[in-house]
Formats: C-alpha cells, structure tokens, sequence
C-alpha cells in the first residue's frame, strides 16, 4: 500500500519559520550549495518564478553587484527587495529581447563584459494530470534550454525541474550536449514521493543548442506552470 502524501513536512514548517513562501527555497538552497550554480555577484533569471520563493532566496544570497529577474504567468506574492525585477508574461509568448531588458538596464554603466545572464533557474511543472505529465514536464524544459541560447552568456550555469519519465533521457542528454559538465539531483527538500528531479548544467557553450531526437514524441498543448505550493 503506497504511503499518504505529507503535506506539512519538516521543510513545509521550516519555510513558515524562516519566511519563505514555499517550501521549494531548500531545494534551490542545498542545489548551490553543493553544485554552485549561482555566484554571488551573478545576474540570474528564473523562468516560472511563482510564488517566488527561489527569488527570496536570490535576494538573500546574491551580493550588492547581483541581481535576479523573475517571470511567471502568475503574479509573484513573494516580498522581495529592489534587487529582484518581476515580469508577468509567458515564457512561450515573451520574446527573448524582453527577457533580456532588465538586466541590459542594470548592466547600463556597471563594466560588465556580458550582456546576457550568468545563471538560468528554473522550478517550473505542469498543472500535473496523472497522464503524460512527463511529456509535457520536458516541453517545458526543452523551452529553458532553448531559451538558453538567447539569454545565457557563454560558460554560464542552468538548473531546471523536470518530472521523469519517458522523454527524461533525451532531455538529459541535449544538457549533456549543451554544456561542459551536466547531471541531475534530487534535494532533501523533494518529497520522497515526487518524480522531480532537477538537471544541472554548468560552462554553457553558447553553441546552436540541438532539437531532442524524437520531438515528435512530444505533443499536445503547450504546457502552463504550477504554482507549487
């Protein structure tokens, strides 16, 4: 008999305690911690921000030169400084070029030689179905990966959630292709339950990033992310 889903876990209380808006903070918390994909000084995006709790955790550990951009489709509730710029829109629909104006505004005097992010984040899932969330977990992932290539400068890291599954493989595998070192984890903080893994890529190529081997596996409507909670 498979065990009940904890809702109100050890990290759920933590999050309460320590202000976070979800419980998701100690996932991004134990990945830099161990795989060091943001610097202090970094400018980073984080596709799907909502509710914002990887933002909190931005705001809190980037140094005065850092500063973090977050869009998602719905609003972010999170309290967050004016180092962390908000956007609301579609990751699919919003053109690179948008992305990428918060950070050439901040850029604008301060001597950097990129104009593009140090570190892409993301915590996004589909609203979960129980059929071919997998499917459409890697769509959203292939969507970070590509838009990578428009916003992520050369040698820059990436983190990405995806539900595994089917098309898990060949996602890893274009990462694999896409960056010098690459890999997955699972932190404490996901729960023992959930098919969440998360895939790490660190010295972005900058190189014309490959389509998936079979994409036409991967069909119907484009996917939307959940706002975890």
């Amino acid at each position: 008999m498979p065990k009940p889903r904890v809702l109100h876990d050890e990290f759920f209380k933590k999050a309460k305690e320590d202000g976070y808006v979800a419980r998701s903070a100690y996932k991004l918390l134990e990945i830099n911690e161990r795989l060091h994909i943001v610097r202090r000084d970094a400018y980073v995006i984080d596709l799907g921000c909502a509710p914002g709790s990887w933002l909190q955790v931005l705001d809190g550990y980037l140094s005065p030169k850092g500063r973090a951009v977050g869009i998602d489709l719905q609003r972010t509730t999170a309290h967050v400084s004016d180092r962390v710029y908000l956007m609301e829109g579609d990751i699919y629909a919003t053109p690179p070029k948008e992305l990428l104006a918060p950070i050439n505004e901040l850029l604008h005097g301060d001597g950097k030689s990129s104009d593009k992010y140090d570190a892409v984040i993301s915590d996004m899932a589909p609203n979960t179905s129980g059929h071919g969330d997998d499917f459409l977990s890697a769509r959203l992932c292939e969507r970070v990966l590509d838009l990578c290539h428009d916003l992520l400068r050369p040698g820059g890291n990436m983190v990405m959630k995806i539900l595994e599954g089917t098309p898990t493989p060949d996602v890893i595998a274009r990462t694999k292709r896409t960056f010098r070192e690459a890999g997955t984890t699972k932190p404490r903080a996901s729960r023992d339950i959930s098919r969440e893994i998360f895939i790490w890529g660190k010295g972005f190529s900058g190189v014309e990033l490959p389509k998936l081997p079979n994409p036409t596996k991967i069909t119907g409507p484009t996917p939307k992310p959940k706002v975890w909670p």
